[in-house]
């Protein structure tokens, strides 16, 4: 029996990727031109603008003589858009993110006239189990999700609790746009269509499509010839995805998925992007905190005069977080764009913060808790003057912040001088609370020696050149890297070198915090470590600061633990999820061989940090843009830096067909100063709560 196809007409597009974003926006004007006169004259019924208003943002802004055309055609619902700003990477997006992309993309959707939405997934690489949550707040009820679901799923499915679209055979479907005859194109449809229709009912689902592409102006005669040669197969009809939505509405119910989307077995979901340029991904952790911290001063002091502002940067955020630029798999002068737009964004909270400091007469040692959650603990403040009573950890030249805010003063050159450090002890600051901070009783447990660094909760020793945390051993390992900017590409036999250490000293030692620089030693490079620790503080803080001197390897911070890890808790959306390992499968063993495949890992991404938490095992880690962890026996490996050189390389051993074009990036090996930081601490979820309030504490000082 011939089965109905409903077909949309789409573009996807990534603002940047292999091409510059203003290359990329110079080809949308082409690509939407186009578009919006086969609209207007009816040569096509509807076309599906990629589930993001960013793309026609950019082209309006160029395009200003359209905008009346675009409304008339979108409240015909003849043209789609949103409800996302922009389409950002699902695993590196922190909740408050999600959903500033969510509220600003309906708002503009809805201004521009859209009512009908689905959450559109077709390219990110899997997908997070705490999406439809997030997504039903908004009222949105639908999805349509790709990368992640494997050969079981079916084309429908009820994914904790929402209605989604699996594309069975992905999003990119270029087959009209071929150089090649109907008959030839034809015969690709349906071998497509057979294999769509193996996981779906009497209607199918056919996107038609692909990047940065436009639509053949002759589609509708193609499509007319197609249902002919097919004609006792199949019927093409081109309409949105909405139409198919109601066709098969029945159908939800008959597979439920109550987890993440994540397996690489159907496709590839490119997991090694989360180690891929780590200098974006700590820039993006601290202007997501930096906003967020500026959005709560400015809503605490009542300041709405700072909405329009904090949108803008938020709106630059979210343009660095589509899946191409967070994910670090484009361009060297992309990415230089992504820096700059960093800079620009911590410019700006930093400046709402000082001005809202300023205008409250925010006296130096008053303090104030933006946070929903008690703080008690070390917390660190300048100040140009010198401050009898606490514990100084530093200085550096600079102009004080009160002057620079001033608009009635400028500064001179007098006015540049030390500002100074000091750290200090908080107890129990409530929510939304201002005191005076006071400095610190005489009442700490700090010890340190040159080998080692405890107070009375948790202890780094160095015993026969090794590193023990509570008795847990820590080191530096690296490895080979033939891989990509989506890949780790893994050397068969390369189980890692260890680093040895070198030589460490005491830095500081106070009554309030106390510090141990431990330098290790590689074939190359030496790199220095800061570990520090305050009094009565639960975690150790790490952080290497280095230059990289190498190409094509990946330095990792590794922890052995007592026995085989099979669960780690890591945060997703601001929330901790649990995720089960084979802790003896071994990559190097199973690479493929066979054309289309990408290699299964125990690899995953987290946003700040995990936790182990099983009976013989306990450790948690809270990192600031470390985005990824690797299970492999009794160890967990984080990744400091993956050093490589190109977009897509052919010759990755962990997948044997590209992920986009074998490009040569060579910023992408990270050569030149390199940071990492985390904090390690040992304790259930609770303990994790309380590390990460310190870590990424909403202190205004």
């Amino acid at each position: 029996m011939r089965k109905h196809v409903i077909a949309y007409l789409h573009t996807h597009w990534d603002r940047e990727w292999y091409r510059e974003f203003e290359v990329f926006r110079l080809r949308l004007l082409r690509v939407f031109d186009n578009v919006l006169d086969m609209l207007s004259k009816n040569k096509i019924p509807c076309f599906y603008f990629d589930g993001q208003t960013s793309a026609l943002d950019d082209y309006l802004e160029m395009r200003p003589e359209n905008k009346e055309l675009v409304l008339s055609l979108i409240r015909h619902k003849k043209l789609f858009v949103g409800p996302f700003f922009c389409l950002v990477d699902e695993f590196l997006t922190d909740k408050t993110c999600f959903q500033k992309n969510l509220e600003i993309g309906l708002k503009e959707a809805q201004n521009y006239g859209c009512k009908d939405f689905i959450a559109y997934l077709a390219d990110t690489f899997g997908h997070s189990q705490n999406i439809p949550d997030i997504l039903r707040d908004f009222g949105i009820d639908k999805c349509i999700v790709w990368r992640g679901c494997n050969k079981d799923f079916p084309s429908e499915f009820s994914w904790c609790g929402m209605d989604t679209v699996n594309l069975v055979r992905g999003y990119f479907n270029d087959v009209f746009s071929l150089n090649t005859t109907i008959e030839k194109k034809a015969e690709i449809l349906k071998n497509n269509l057979d294999k769509i229709a193996e996981k779906s009912g009497k209607v199918l689902l056919l996107p038609i499509g692909a990047d940065h592409l436009g639509v053949e102006t002759d589609i509708g005669d193609q499509i007319n010839s197609v249902n002919e040669i097919l004609k006792e197969d199949y019927f093409i009809r081109l309409a949105s995805p909405f139409d198919y939505f109601k066709r098969v509405e029945n159908r939800f119910k008959e597979f439920e998925w109550n987890d993440e989307i994540r397996d690489n077995s159907n496709t590839f979901t490119l997991q090694g992007c989360y180690s891929s340029r780590l200098d974006l991904k700590r820039e993006n952790v601290e202007c997501t905190y930096l906003l967020d911290l500026a959005s709560r001063f400015a809503k605490q002091q009542n300041e709405i005069r700072y909405d329009t502002i904090l949108e803008y940067a938020y709106k630059m955020l979210l343009q660095n977080q589509a899946h191409d630029s967070i994910c670090g798999c484009s361009t060297d002068d992309v990415h230089s764009e992504n820096l700059i737009r960093y800079k620009k964004i911590k410019q700006i909270a930093n400046t709402i913060i000082d001005e809202l400091k300023f205008k409250n007469h925010f006296e130096e040692k008053k303090i104030l808790n933006l946070s929903d959650k008690v703080f008690s603990g070390v917390i660190e403040f300048q100040s140009s003057k010198v401050i009898e009573g606490y514990d100084k950890i530093g200085f550096k030249k600079g102009f004080d912040k009160f002057l620079l805010t001033d608009t009635q003063k400028i500064p001179v050159t007098e006015d540049y001088t030390k500002i100074y450090s000091y750290v200090t002890e908080i107890e129990n600051l409530k929510p939304y609370e201002i005191e005076y901070i006071l400095p610190s009783v005489d009442n700490s447990d700090l010890k340190i020696t040159s080998t080692s660094i405890e107070n009375s909760n948790i202890c780094l020793r160095i015993e026969n050149n090794q590193i023990y945390i509570n008795g847990i051993k820590f080191s530096l390992t690296d490895f080979t890297d033939f891989g990509d900017s989506y890949n780790f590409g893994p050397k068969a036999d390369d189980y890692g070198v260890e680093f040895k250490i070198l030589r460490s000293k005491i830095i500081l030692n106070t009554q309030t915090r106390a510090s141990l620089k431990i330098d290790f030693e590689g074939a190359w490079d030496v790199i220095p470590l800061i570990v520090s620790l305050d009094k009565h503080s639960t975690f150790l803080h790490f952080k290497f600061d280095w230059i990289n001197s190498q190409k094509n390897h990946m330095l990792t911070a590794k922890f052995g633990l007592t026995n085989p890890i099979y669960e780690v808790f890591s945060e997703d959306l601001n929330q901790l999820i649990k995720r089960n390992f084979d802790p003896n499968y071994d990559i190097r063993k199973n690479l493929p061989t066979q054309k289309g495949i990408e290699v299964k890992n125990n690899t995953a991404p987290m946003q700040r940090g995990f936790l182990i938490d099983e009976e013989g095992n306990n450790l948690g880690v809270i990192t600031k843009g470390l985005t990824q962890y690797e299970v492999f026996e009794n160890n967990i490996y984080i990744p400091l830096l993956r050093s490589t050189g190109v977009i897509s390389n052919p010759q990755n051993p962990a997948r044997t067909t590209p992920a986009g074009p074998p490009i040569e990036v060579e910023s992408l090996q990270q050569i030149g100063r390199n940071i990492a930081e985390f904090y390690v601490f040992f304790g259930n979820h609770n303990a994790f709560d309380e590390v990460m309030n310190q870590a990424y504490n909403y202190i205004i000082v």
